[in-house]
């Protein structure tokens, strides 16, 4: 690696959500990794108040790498931003469709002829009424149903402080019948609004019910740095997937995490993740979840989110992961151990912690 094509810093920004990258970065790994090539490992969050934090959604910031919800990173493919997906997850992340209390709807299918709440907020790329449309639309779908069935209400949530505040309040005024929410705020959220759960859509049997901006959630990188300094990527990925390793095996070092993380209680990070949520943290690149990104590059495009469709297999780049497991396998403290038996993964865990979706819902832990 020639000293001309080693950036001075590489950027990292990811939701507030289960991630590796978060893992990664609680345990200082990443900084870590790339010290001795005096190559700064900052994340966009903690960054000055000068720095462009529009990256998140925009991704024009070129060393930055995006672990985060599909809507914004659709969206900055769909504008033409050279961007590359080189890696996706799925994590079963609390979604449900909240009623007012005494209300007769207990099914998606008596969402037929309600009015559902659609915020409405002042921003580039409205994630939030993206998640609230697909959510619907994937209640509605396991019903038989469609959009079409329902009244779609506009709420206007400028001006509200907090997540679905906007929606939650319009649904105590009677103005709509129902709210989608998802994630550990959500849980929060919901009780002190005094909300009863109508559907939860992390147990629809069929995954692509269940798919919205987090299922499943891209890991993207800027074209440019994987033209300048492909090893730097690999080595990112592969500290990645060393971070979700171990994760695997401390379900309570991961719940501290994501309480920081999400900024949520305990109540909230339990209600929202299903116990086995520290076991899904790995990256892949597998047909079931390309396919599962598909279906929503399609329907966001549809719904008038993306300016232009997005060719998700094309773009697609499976082989910095590829290398990266490599990488991993070779730098790992257990490298010089047996080999993995044909048809495991090449780093870490056996098959079933980095499985995709299945058909038929793991039972639920009790909801808060």
């Amino acid at each position: 690696m020639t000293a001309a094509r080693v950036p001075d810093t590489l950027w990292f920004t990811r939701c507030p959500v289960p991630t590796a990258t978060g893992i990664a970065a609680d345990r200082g790994w990443l900084a870590e990794a790339f010290a001795a090539d005096g190559v700064a490992v900052r994340s966009l969050q903690d960054a000055d108040p000068g720095a462009d934090r529009a990256a998140h959604y925009t991704h024009a910031l070129p060393g930055l790498f995006r672990e985060g919800g599909n809507v914004p990173a659709l969206w900055a493919r769909s504008r033409g931003e050279r961007t590359r997906l080189i890696g996706l997850t799925w994590i079963e992340e609390r979604q449900a469709v909240l009623v007012a209390p005494g209300s007769p709807v207990r099914s998606a299918a008596d969402l037929r002829g309600r009015r559902l709440a659609l915020p409405r907020h002042p921003i580039a790329i409205d994630f939030w009424r993206a998640m609230a449309l697909r959510g619907f639309e994937g209640a509605l779908a396991s019903a038989g149903l469609g959009l079409a069935d329902t009244v779609l209400v506009d709420v206007d949530a400028a001006g509200h402080r907090g997540q679905w505040a906007a929606e939650l309040a319009a649904l105590r005024r009677g103005e709509v019948d129902a709210v989608y929410v998802k994630g550990a705020l959500a849980v929060e959220a919901a009780r002190r609004a005094g909300a009863e759960v109508a559907v939860e859509l992390d147990e629809l049997p069929d995954p692509a019910h269940r798919v919205n901006n987090g299922t499943p959630r891209p890991l993207t990188v800027h074209q440019d740095l994987l033209d300048r300094a492909p090893e730097l990527v690999d080595r990112f990925l592969a500290v990645l997937l060393r971070a979700a390793d171990w994760a695997a095996d401390r379900p309570g070092e991961v719940a501290r995490i994501l309480g920081a993380e999400t900024g949520a209680g305990p109540e909230g990070v339990a209600g929202a993740y299903r116990e086995g949520t520290h076991r899904t943290l790995h990256p892949g690149l597998s047909a079931t979840r390309l396919g599962l990104l598909a279906r929503q590059a399609e329907a966001l495009h549809g719904h008038g989110f993306l300016p232009e469709p997005v060719d998700v297999t094309g773009w697609a780049d499976p082989e910095p992961l590829r290398r990266a497991a490599l990488l991993a396998a070779r730098t790992a403290p257990d490298a010089d151990a047996a080999p993995a038996p044909e048809g495991a993964p090449a780093y870490g865990h056996p098959a079933p912690d980095y499985a995709d979706p299945a058909p038929v819902p793991v039972p639920s832990p009790p909801r808060p």
